[in-house]
């Protein structure tokens, strides 16, 4: 069943169970899952990477057919889904299981997609789809918090947060926190706080990101992609940083593989490597061999030009590549 972001106020969410939301618009999507959802759900919330279920499915079906006698309903959210997860879905809806709300959370999905098919069409489940915020969508959301909060604002002031946030409804809701701090016991604020107050919204670090991934760290690695809104554009951004990194680290693994000393060649690097970098870079020197860098470097050519072909599932692709490689080993 299909039905508009606004519709889900009218939906007795205790007579539906399974819930995919698409689409572009990250930042809603996530003030949607935080405010309808996990909301309710605080002590029982269980989030998931779609490769981590594919991945251990006997796993994750035992997380969810077992309740403990303290639980009562569990919400499980699954991030990046695509058709892939579609016969994990199809096979919980058999099972009818109880006390179980399942929120499916994907990019852009084609109308030919099997798993957008499934929930359009069942009438138990339901398909909402989210689409970009414009400026005047923005705007009204700027106003109506200012007027809620008895604050006077200008449509000045008012555009300058709309830029601020690039469009994107999460970085929007992040700036509004600000003022609204900013703003307790006090009965106006100006262009010059905005000013001050206000960022051009930024993403976690995608340096951090590669790192983390390059060090084999899962969790942070997993964590990072959960909690960010790269877009389409970013993905691009990500692997140019991916190949440059990896290309620093196989130079620096064939001079750790001539002399096997590397505080010699962590030292002697060039360009130097900044202080706070030196222990990871250590980490990522002893985790990969020269010949596994170089193979890493190969695939992610081969995964830019995948995701230039399939931009409308691009973020998918990357973030299971990133997680791919955060998890396996280099024995």
């Amino acid at each position: 069943m299909i039905i508009k972001s606004y519709e889900l106020a009218k939906i007795d969410l205790k007579t539906k169970h399974y819930f995919l939301l698409y689409g572009v618009n990250e930042g809603h999507k996530k003030q949607i899952i935080n405010e309808k959802f996990k909301k309710f759900y605080s002590q029982n919330t269980y989030v998931y990477e779609e490769s981590e279920v594919l991945d251990n499915q006997e796993n994750f079906f035992n997380n969810i057919l077992t309740k403990s006698f303290f639980e009562n309903e569990k919400l499980i959210i699954i991030n990046r889904v695509s058709d892939k997860i579609k016969d994990i879905i199809e096979e919980l809806i058999v099972k009818d299981v109880e006390d179980l709300v399942v929120v499916l959370n994907s990019s852009v999905l084609e109308k030919k997609s099997k798993i957008r098919s499934l929930f359009e069409k069942n009438k138990n489940t339901i398909c909402i789809p989210f689409y970009e915020d414009n400026n005047q969508t923005l705007s009204t959301i700027i106003g109506n918090f200012f007027k809620v909060n008895k604050i006077p604002i200008s449509q000045q002031a008012i555009n300058l947060i709309v830029q601020r946030s690039r469009g994107d409804r999460q970085n929007l809701n992040n700036e509004m926190e600000k003022i609204k701090s900013f703003i307790k016991n006090k009965n106006k604020i100006n262009i010059e706080d905005l000013l001050k107050l206000t960022n051009l919204a930024e993403n976690y670090s995608v340096s951090e990101l590669i790192d983390c991934c390059l060090s084999k760290n899962k969790k942070r690695t997993i964590s990072i992609l959960n909690e960010n809104n790269y877009s389409l554009d970013d993905c691009i951004l990500i692997i140019r940083t991916f190949l440059i990194k990896s290309k620093k680290l196989l130079k620096l693994c064939s001079e750790y593989k001539n002399n096997k000393d590397i505080e010699s060649v962590i030292s002697l690097a060039k360009p130097p490597i900044f202080w706070k970098d030196k222990e990871i870079t250590k980490q990522q020197i002893k985790i990969w061999s020269y010949n596994k860098i170089e193979d890493l470097i190969y695939k992610i050519s081969d995964i830019e030009l995948l995701i230039k072909k399939n931009n409308y599932n691009s973020i998918n692709i990357l973030s299971d590549f990133i997680i791919e490689q955060a998890t396996t080993t280099n024995n």
